[in-house]
């Protein structure tokens, strides 16, 4: 205690018990701060008042389809896009099949990412639009809509898109008025749910590049309201309006912000099903050689990539991590995205983030710019207008996977390169952002500047700090992110400049478990780095976990346990813990080679959405179905680069 604090207390003392005749309220003192203890970071006694960072994750979807998308459409999606803010903010609904369905807490924001091409054709064919009937093929896909056979439309409209084949005589080309229509109701719907501190309702769209079935998607995202998007339609992906290309996306990234003065960005997604053209290392999908521009652009406009969905988790792949025990998690690698290509183990280092990561440190050395320093979230892709990723609240990726005894054994895709079967749907995922406030601007910021996490549904709480100089009192208190911040960075950030005295940064990571999800296992850190000769490596290392256990001989950390029930399809927390921290220093660091760092936090098994169906409907889990998965969060990295 300071000499000023004492003399601080003995006053207050002395006003508190000495006179019995007088009654005086202790007045405060001069300045607040001037009786706080040096050691403490708070800047008042309260230290959950006058932070200076974000004090709770916000939950969100950046990726979610509404009946204004055409593909979701035809699948049965009935419900546009003010249901799906509805059902977002918590209002308990009907799903397009007719169920109640409600989400098990609100999320905090939502961006509805309908399809950019075609927006709002679907809701006009359906209606009968006389513009519509009068083509022959619109209307043959009216009246097999009207008849039941949406999903047979669907899978036709999908192909025909992604082969650049869409009839020409249907598009809702972005200088049309029907096309005009659907962007205003789309800007309009987000402007009334949008409840600063409370809700936050993006405006946003889904630019749907796809070069012959291999997914090129991104998400684009406004910073601001009306008067801003409304100046701009969205850009799409058909010539001369558009184009599949990202660098003619990031030239209209460049134009709205140069004439409405307004702010965006661009997330790209679902890697898995590019068929190793997402994160290219020598040329894009068009020959074009990546250069300065490409890398340059790539960095300025995506400073977020969705790592796991529906149709796939995207961290890495056991065959490009074969030393990483949890790598193979709900992986979808037959093919792209309409499976029109079969998947070879040469694509898949142009897919996974982790392996991206890695191609960014070389393509940094040879052009200067590390065109692929993202940070991580996860989203949901669905197409039912239900942003659901929690295990027993799973609705599917359209609405013809909603609920149902049959929809784990109907394929979800076929075709010659190979079957995607129903139960092989992700219940996935969430993005969570550190925000100081609900808002779209404070949201976007902490987009912008990569303090982000994702999650395959769990809503677990992470921190991750790096720095040099955290000690185990730092995790020791229960407010560890004064010190988080003080002394290093977040996720999503670069390593500050290593000290002279200072041999290896370390790191402060603490994750709390979901409140009704399953307790934790383990925090990993996953490093990678490049090395003198130009090459990239990885490594996991398991840095804090639960029980008793000891790694092995091989080093390898004992699994967890395993409580789920499937005939009851329950679990119990009777293993892990609650909440799991530590701060760790990198054993083998060096200080001349480029790094990133990123943790994945892992919960015990609990059942998977098709053991509850399996329950629910009494029929069986299909053959191949995991009875239990582990949830798992995956935070933004943080990068170390060598002086000089």
């Amino acid at each position: 205690m300071t000499q000023r604090m004492r003399v601080a207390l003995a006053a207050a003392s002395v006003l508190l018990f000495g006179s019995s005749a007088t009654l005086a309220q202790v007045p405060p003192p001069p300045d607040g701060e001037e009786v706080l203890y040096g050691a403490y970071k708070g800047k008042t006694y309260s230290p959950y008042a006058q932070r200076g960072f974000p004090s709770r994750p916000l939950w969100g979807d950046t990726h979610l389809h509404t009946a204004m998308s055409m593909d979701a459409g035809s699948f049965g999606n009935r419900l546009g896009v003010r249901e799906a803010y509805q059902f977002a903010r918590g209002d308990e609904i009907n799903s397009a099949t007719g169920l109640p369905v409600k989400l098990s807490r609100p999320l905090d924001f939502l961006v509805v990412a309908d399809h950019s091409d075609n927006m709002g054709f679907f809701p006009d064919m359906f209606a009968g639009a006389p513009h519509i009937l009068a083509d022959p093929k619109g209307k043959e896909w009216y009246e097999k809509v009207q008849a039941g056979q949406g999903v047979d439309v669907a899978m036709e409209l999908i192909g025909l898109f992604s082969q650049g084949q869409f009839p020409e005589a249907l598009q809702y080309k972005p200088d049309s008025k029907p096309y005009k229509s659907a962007w205003k109701e789309t800007v309009d719907a987000a402007e009334e749910y949008n409840d600063p501190g409370r809700f936050t309702a993006f405006i946003g769209y889904e630019w749907t590049s796809l070069a012959k079935g291999n997914n090129l998607h991104r998400v684009v995202i406004y910073r601001d309201g009306a008067e801003k998007a409304l100046r701009m339609v969205p850009y799409t992906t058909v010539a001369p309006f558009g184009s599949t290309d990202p660098l003619e996306l990031y030239k209209w990234l460049e134009k709205f912000e140069n004439d409405t003065g307004g702010d965006v960005l661009a997330i790209s997604h679902n890697g898995n099903l590019s068929n190793g053209i997402m994160f290219p290392i020598d040329e894009q999908y068009t020959g074009r050689p990546l250069d300065k521009l490409y890398v340059e652009q790539r960095d300025k406009w995506e400073p977020l990539y969705e790592v796991t969905q529906i149709k796939g988790d995207g961290e890495t792949h056991p065959f490009l991590s074969p030393e990483d025990e949890f790598a193979d998690y709900e992986t979808w690698d037959i093919g792209n995205l309409d499976a029109s290509e079969a998947k070879t183990d040469e694509m898949l280092a142009g897919e996974y983030a982790r392996s991206a990561l890695k191609r960014g440190l070389q393509l940094e050395k040879k052009h200067g710019t590390n065109p692929y320093k993202f940070g991580m979230i996860g989203s949901t892709d669905s197409h039912t207008s239900l942003a659901t990723a929690q295990e027993d609240n799973f609705f599917g990726k359209h609405s013809g996977a909603e609920p149902n005894p049959e929809r784990m054994a109907h394929p979800f895709m076929k075709t010659d390169a190979g079957t995607i079967h129903g139960w092989q749907q992700v219940s996935s995922g969430l993005a969570a952002v550190w925000a100081p406030e609900n808002t779209r601007e404070a949201i976007f910021d902490a987009m912008a500047r990569k303090e982000t996490y994702g999650t395959t549904g769990s809503r677990m709480g992470v921190r991750f700090f790096g720095g040099w100089n955290y000690t185990d009192k730092d995790i020791a208190s229960r407010t560890p992110a004064f010190a988080g911040y003080e002394k290093g960075v977040p996720m999503g950030a670069n390593l500050p400049a290593k000290p002279d005295d200072a041999k290896a940064p370390n790191f402060m990571v603490y994750a709390l478990k979901d409140p009704i999800g399953g307790n934790l296992d383990r925090i990993q850190i996953i490093k990678g780095w490049m090395d003198a000769d130009g090459k990239t490596h990885e490594k996991v290392y398991d840095v804090v976990w639960s029980d008793d256990r000891k790694p092995g001989a091989d080093g390898k950390l004992p699994p967890v346990g395993n409580t789920v029930d499937k005939k009851s399809a329950t679990f119990s927390n009777t293993i892990g813990e609650s909440e799991l921290g530590t701060v760790w220093t990198d054993p083998d660091f060096d200080p001349g080679q480029k790094a990133f760092y990123y943790a994945r936090v892992l919960e015990i098994p609990t059942p998977r959405w098709s053991t509850y169906d399996a329950f629910r409907f009494g029929v069986d889990i299909p053959e191949g179905a995991p009875v239990s998965q582990q949830e798992r969060a995956y935070t933004s990295p943080i990068w170390y680069t060598p002086k000089g």
